[in-house]
């Protein structure tokens, strides 16, 4: 086994007992098969006499002693408390409730075992099998691909179970998912979901075992990126059971998706599919029986999620409904020289499915009542007989419904897979037919009960025989586990040279009519040696009896050479690749029509095709690390809660569970090489205080790798915590790892602890580091604000420098300016005032009416008034401290001008204007009356100009404004 085996299996181990004797870490292995003594039956009694705790044993593997009654006892006892899931070793057995179990699948539920530290602590569920399947890809543990295996007879529950798991995925998958993409993952998630409906509607049908049995295999492969999140998937399908859609056993139906349409369309629907109420179809018998997936509704809203298009659908709903058509046709015959004849109600159903298919009606009826036969370069029309007519009318139904089908599975491939590029691992989740018995069993019961051959004989060669042999290749003490090997019978099935499939492929070549019991004679000569097949010589139907690992079952020759040669006639395709359905059309345009040869070679059989293609599975599921599933069906006649021993012991006896149980209990279920432990458990050693020798795991030597495990594994065994209940665990720890030749062979709690001490190693050298960049972190970034500090002060000296010696050159500009206009106002006023008596005696001016009506201001020393403009921006005239003015002013438009302007309170009779020169900032007045009046305010009046006359605004002075005598 490869380092996979190592941890990937191991998760599926449970946890051993037992004691010891082997070189290194050694231990005894107890006797698994004692023989039944009145000893053994003692341990047996002692075993069951507490049955109230029997349901506890969530692990088949702590019974003792394992035998078929004790683990019977307890998974009835867990059944009876209505506990379904129990460890069978490195199995997982599932019991079938057969009914709805509330709050066992819901998303809670998922996320606990999903972020559980250790699942398997948890109790035994479906979703620890995923789990465990989905950390291996996680760490990235060879093989790094998974393979689940689910499997079980017809109605234990797999296709429920497999349905679980891939929600189980498409739900943890996606929940690590980034925002950004969040749309795409959900998108992707939905759509593998709903695959499901879709391929259980066309492949799945009621049987008698159960309601949703699978009537085809598939492995669908859950396609994930480097971050193990779901991108895509795909899915491959085995051996569709096509001959159903005309061939219904007794008591049995038809495909889920004939029955949806039936009683979920609409009326309008069945105008169109020519489907009226109450309308009877041979190929749909039972169809008063409603199971629950009959859901026409979710079936339809599946595609819809998938992408297939309104008119598609439409399309597709015809070509089904033309198939139901066709079942209704039924020939008579007078003469054989002459075509069958039509009665007139099946007339009627010939025009419907004609119109339905988008065929001529003419050219239907022709290629089902006539062959084409090759005569040299001629052809030659031949009526077909009645029965002949009736195997083209089912021919032609199966051929249409299998290359639907294949067609679906191609867009729904088209629509989930992910480019190649984008997705790296994979898990893959197995779903095939159970093991089959019939009171008719034909070709199909043989290969759907081969593939379960070849699936437990992967089993038995990977769990049983291989893990045994490499106990004892690699030096371990071991006493050999008996179990059923199944090659003999996979021998008699596709043995060489002769076998019953090789019989079957060379009669089918055969361009003859086929005789079943000329067939039964080939086989009771070519393989009377073999003891699985048997003959039952007072049977009046030609049979063979095949002793299969589940079981014998009786297969009738009568028709399986039929079955295997598969023919379509050619005017069929012919007739199809001409339908004006475009649908039906495109599936059968690049359909080769396959004609015999004169040889009487003819296209590849079913038992060829199905065989190759089982091969190839098998070969992926060798690659990959599988984990098993069984599923029990606890009664034949699926009742809820009911469990029938004989039933169950059949299953647990037939799948080898209590053999896998006794090697699982006795043995080591984990298997890692020298150098990928050293590899994975090294820096245990390295950076324990414990002194340890050689741990280089590059040395080429097998002693030196060895020396450098036992060496690891000392220093392990000695840690405290390992089993701090126990002060001399010594003797424990032999039983828990055995170092072999070239691998070390670990238990389950062995494995975890070693887990356990790799993560707090781990964790150790984190923190270091955590501290280390911590602390490089803060050194830099006091450097970086010391730096900035020094930077900023240099900055800001420099723009204060900058600032300051602005401001000194404008404040030089600033005085400069002033004391130049200081010494010219000095200048001006010198020159312009007079003496006080000069005022008193010059004359006074005879002032115009008009500039008397615009304004005027009467001062205290001047007898007659002195007019002022009155301007538009404002204006506030007073005196000096010592000078009294008085105003006057006649008109509205000059009152109100005055007002605004020296912002006066409103008396009757005259304004009084008190000297404001230090409170509106009045400078000085100078000038003579006769000649000009200059008011010095500070302050320019164009911030005031627009303001109105206001109580309680503040106006301060004006600077400088000269008001001319005259206008």
């Amino acid at each position: 086994m490869t380092s996979a085996d190592k941890r990937s299996n191991v998760r599926e181990g449970g946890h051993s007992n037992g004691g010891g004797t082997v070189k290194g870490f050694v231990r005894k292995v107890h006797s698994p098969h004692p023989s039944l003594n009145d000893s053994l039956e003692g341990e047996i009694q002692a075993f069951l006499i507490d049955e109230d705790q029997l349901h506890t044993y969530d692990d088949l593997t702590k019974v003792n002693p394992v035998t078929p009654t004790t683990v019977l006892k307890c998974l009835q006892a867990r059944y009876r408390v209505k506990v379904f899931y129990t460890h069978a070793g490195c199995t997982l057995v599932a019991l079938n409730p057969f009914q709805p179990i509330p709050d066992l699948y819901t998303l809670d539920v998922m996320k606990e075992y999903h972020c559980a530290p250790q699942p398997q602590e948890f109790k035994p569920h479906i979703f620890i099998v995923a789990e465990e399947a989905y950390r291996n890809v996680q760490n990235q543990l060879e093989p790094v691909n998974q393979s689940l295996v689910v499997s079980g007879e017809s109605g234990a529950g797999k296709t429920w179970t497999s349905r679980c798991l891939m929600k189980y995925y498409a739900t943890v998958a996606a929940a690590s998912s980034v925002v950004n993409s969040q749309d795409t993952v959900e998108r992707i998630e939905r759509r593998v979901l709903d695959s499901n409906p879709i391929m259980e509607a066309f492949g799945n049908a009621c049987t008698l075992r159960n309601n949703n049995s699978s009537r085809f295999g598939k492995y669908i492969q859950l396609q994930l990126d480097r971050r193990q999140l779901l991108v895509g998937a795909s899915v491959q399908t085995y051996l569709l059971e096509k001959t159903r859609v005309a061939c219904q056993p007794a008591n049995e139906r038809n495909f889920h998706i004939f029955y949806q349409m039936l009683k979920g369309a609409t009326d309008e629907q069945r105008k169109e599919w020519k489907m009226p109420c109450g309308k009877h179809f041979v190929w749909l018998p039972n169809s008063e029986k409603t199971v629950e997936e009959d859901s026409f509704q979710e079936t339809v809203e599946a595609m819809v999620h998938l992408g297939i298009k309104a008119e598609r659908q439409r399309q597709l709903f015809r070509i089904l409904s033309g198939i139901l058509q066709l079942g209704n046709l039924n020939f008579s015959s007078m003469d054989e020289s002459q075509p069958c004849d039509l009665d007139e109600q099946s007339k009627d159903f010939l025009q419907r499915a004609a119109d339905l298919l988008c065929v001529p009606a003419e050219e239907l009826l022709m290629s089902l009542r006539v062959r084409t036969l090759k005569a040299g370069k001629q052809s030659v029309l031949k009526p077909c007989s009645r029965a002949e007519c009736s195997m083209r009318r089912d021919c032609l139904a199966k051929v249409i419904y299998a290359q639907l089908f294949e067609w679906l599975v191609t867009f729904i491939n088209n629509s989930i897979c992910a480019d190649q590029s984008t997705w790296y691992n994979f898990i893959g989740v197995l779903d095939v037919y159970g093991f089959e018995c019939f009171q008719i069993n034909n070709l199909e019961q043989l290969c759907i009960n081969y593939a379960n051959e070849k699936l437990q004989q992967h089993f038995v060669a990977h769990y049983l025989k291989a893990q045994q042999e490499e106990y004892v290749s690699e030096g371990l003490e071991w006493s050999f586990v008996k179990y059923q090997d199944n090659q003999s019978c996979l021998d008699l099935l596709e043995g060489s040279p002769v076998s019953v499939f090789s019989l079957l492929n060379e009669e089918s070549r055969l361009n003859r009519a086929s005789d079943a019991k000329t067939m039964k004679v080939r086989l009771e000569k070519e393989l009377s040696d073999n003891s699985n097949i048997s003959w039952d010589k007072f049977s009046k139907q030609p049979h063979f009896t095949v002793a299969h690992y589940a079981g014998q079952v009786a297969y009738q020759i009568q028709g399986m050479v039929e079955k295997n040669k598969d023919p379509v006639p050619p005017e069929l395709i012919k007739l199809l690749q001409k339908s004006e359905n475009s649908l039906l059309h495109h599936i059968f345009t690049d359909k080769e029509t396959e004609i015999p040869t004169s040889k009487g070679l003819s296209k590849v059989t079913v038992v060829s095709k199905f065989k190759n293609s089982l091969e190839s599975l098998m070969r992926i599921l060798h690659t990959t690390t599988p984990h098993y599933t069984r599923c029990i069906k606890p009664n034949p006649d699926c009742k809820p809660l009911t469990f029938k021993k004989e039933e169950v012991i059949m299953q647990l006896e037939a799948c080898g569970i209590v053999e896998t149980i006794h090697i699982s209990a006795a043995g080591f279920p984990i298997r890692i090489p020298f150098k990928g432990f050293m590899q994975r458990y090294g820096l245990i050693a390295k950076y324990s205080h414990v002194k340890s020798g050689i741990h280089s795991v590059d040395a080429g030597a097998d002693y030196i790798l060895r020396r450098g495990v036992e060496n690891l594994l000392s220093v392990v065994l000695q840690h405290e915590a390992f089993d701090p209940q126990c002060k001399d665990n010594s003797g424990k720890h032999n039983s828990w790892v055995h170092c072999g030749r070239t691998k070390v062979f670990l238990t389950q709690l062995m494995l975890d602890f070693l887990e356990y001490q790799r993560k707090k190693v781990l964790c150790q050298c984190a923190f270091s580091i955590q501290c280390c960049w911590l602390r490089y972190q803060r050194h830099r970034r006091c450097a970086r604000l010391l730096s900035a500090t020094r930077i900023q002060a240099v900055v800001r000296s420099w723009l204060v420098r900058r600032q300051l010696q602005r401001w000194n050159r404008a404040a030089a500009v600033i005085q400069n300016t002033w004391r130049m206009w200081r010494a010219l106002l000095k200048a001006l006023a010198e020159t312009e005032l007079d003496d006080a008596k000069d005022l008193l005696e010059a004359d006074v001016p005879q002032l115009n009416a008009i500039i008397r009506e615009r304004g005027s201001v009467q001062l205290s020393f001047i007898q007659e008034p002195v007019s002022v403009r009155g301007w538009p921006l404002g204006l506030a005239l007073a005196s000096a401290p010592t000078i009294t003015m008085s105003l006057t002013a006649t008109g509205f438009q000059k009152m109100v001008s005055v007002m605004a302007s020296l912002n006066l309170p409103s008396r009757r009779g005259e304004y009084k204007l008190e000297p404001n020169q230090y409170s509106q900032e009045l400078a000085s007045i100078r000038a003579q009356p006769k000649g000009s009046v200059k008011l010095h305010y500070r302050r320019s009046p164009l911030l005031y100009a627009d303001r109105k006359p206001d109580m309680k605004s503040d106006m301060s002075g004006f600077n400088a404004i000269l008001l001319e005598k005259t206008l």
